[in-house]
Parts: structure tokens; C-alpha cells; sequence
């Protein structure tokens, strides 16, 4: 076995997630070079293979993986780790809107900034957030932890229905379900395994700065407030 290479520029989408399922089959690791933020990088990769994207990616990045490892050295556009399974995405830079949407398992981890909606409607996985995270950040989450270095904009875990969002930096509002919570013991033990793994070296006193934003009501309410119950 040795290390592949595939030369993105001149390919398709196509040709290039074709050569890597090939190439996964025998290989541990692939380099993909030139990927001139091309979309679907890595869609439904399911060997446990490790892919190196030597420059940025496009949308959807690593959709629907289950198993594979993969480090993008640069920025990722939307839906980066979209419904995996199992795995590992790891993007240097920023990301677009929707990172980690509806994922089942597995981290996906932005090492600055993310966009809007961050992982809406995911069941259960770790999202990481080195930087801020746009509006809506959890919308219907239904399961797993997002971890936010920075902080999180407007509506934050609107319609959470289950899970949890870490947030270390200041959270500009909540959503509709949404509740603030301090941590505890727990929390921070569980928040330092998920971290320290992934380069984020926090001190005791920056563990303290973490608020947990839960479901306020395992059955929500979704007319006006004032006419719940």
C-alpha cells in the first residue's frame, strides 16, 4: 500500500469521487491536490481511508461519509459533513451555511468561523466550532453537542427538541425551546475529551466561560409562547 495522489483540476466531481473509491479500496491515504474548492469532495466515501484536501472545498464536502477521516487545508462552502454516519471532517479555515446538517455520528470540525444554521436537524455527533456560528445555530437539533469557541448569533437551538450547544463566547438571543444553563463537572469533563483531542487547548478558566444551551420542554410549543399551556 502507498500514498495516493489524485490531481483534482481537469476532473469532474464525479471522476474524482470515483478514483477515491477505487483508491480506498487498497490504500490508507489519499491527497487530493488542486481541488480548486470543487463541491462533493468525498460524497459517500464508506472506507475507513484518510483523505488530505490540499486546498479549499466546495458544498456539500464529505456528504453522507461513514468511516473515512478527512482534513480540508482551507475553507469549505456549504452542508460540509452533511448526513454522515461515522468519520471524521476537519476544515483549517471557515465554513459556509450548515455545517454538520442532519448528521447520525462522527465530528466535524471548523477550526474559524461557520455560517448560519450549524447543525440543524443532526441526531447525534460532534460539531466544533473554533470561531462563531451564524443564526439558528441547532435548529431542530435532535441530538448530539455543538461546541462553540466563539459566539453564536440570532435564535440560537431554535426548536431544539434534544442535545446540547456549548457556547464559550456571548449568545446574541435564543430561539423558540431554547434555554441557557450553566455546566457542571460533567459538562467540562466531557467538553475537555471532545477538545483537547482536536488541538483546543483551554485552560481551567476558560471552561468556566461555557454556557449550555438545552431544550426548554421535551414537547415544544410552536404557536405564540403566550398561549402555551
Amino acid at each position: 500500500m502507498q500514498d495516493i495522489i489524485i490531481y483534482a483540476q481537469n476532473k469532474t466531481p464525479r471522476e474524482v469521487n470515483q478514483d477515491l473509491k477505487q483508491f480506498a479500496k487498497n490504500n490508507k491515504k489519499i491527497t487530493i491536490k488542486n481541488p480548486n474548492a470543487m463541491h462533493y469532495m468525498a460524497a459517500g466515501l464508506t472506507e475507513p481511508v484518510e483523505v488530505f484536501i490540499d486546498g479549499s472545498a466546495g458544498y456539500f464536502v464529505g456528504t453522507m461519509i461513514h468511516g473515512a477521516k478527512k482534513h480540508v487545508n482551507g475553507n469549505a462552502g456549504w452542508f460540509p459533513g452533511d448526513n454522515m454516519t461515522d468519520g471524521e471532517l476537519i476544515i483549517d479555515g471557515s465554513a459556509g451555511d450548515g455545517v454538520g446538517q442532519g448528521i447520525y455520528g462522527g465530528t466535524v470540525v471548523v477550526k474559524k468561523d461557520a455560517g448560519s444554521r450549524t447543525g440543524e436537524i443532526m441526531k447525534n455527533g460532534n460539531i466544533i466550532i473554533g470561531g462563531n456560528s451564524g443564526f439558528m445555530s441547532g435548529l431542530f437539533m435532535m441530538g448530539g453537542r455543538i461546541i462553540i469557541l466563539g459566539d453564536i448569533s440570532d435564535d440560537a437551538g431554535e426548536s431544539i427538541i434534544r442535545g446540547a450547544i456549548y457556547v464559550k463566547g456571548n449568545i446574541k438571543s435564543l430561539g423558540k425551546n431554547a434555554k441557557v444553563e450553566e455546566i457542571n463537572a460533567e459538562d467540562k469533563k466531557e467538553l475537555m475529551e471532545i477538545l483537547t483531542p482536536h488541538g483546543f487547548d483551554l485552560k481551567d478558566d476558560d471552561y468556566k466561560n461555557f454556557k449550555k444551551i438545552v431544550p426548554r420542554s421535551k414537547r415544544p410549543f410552536y404557536g405564540k409562547e403566550s398561549e402555551e399551556g
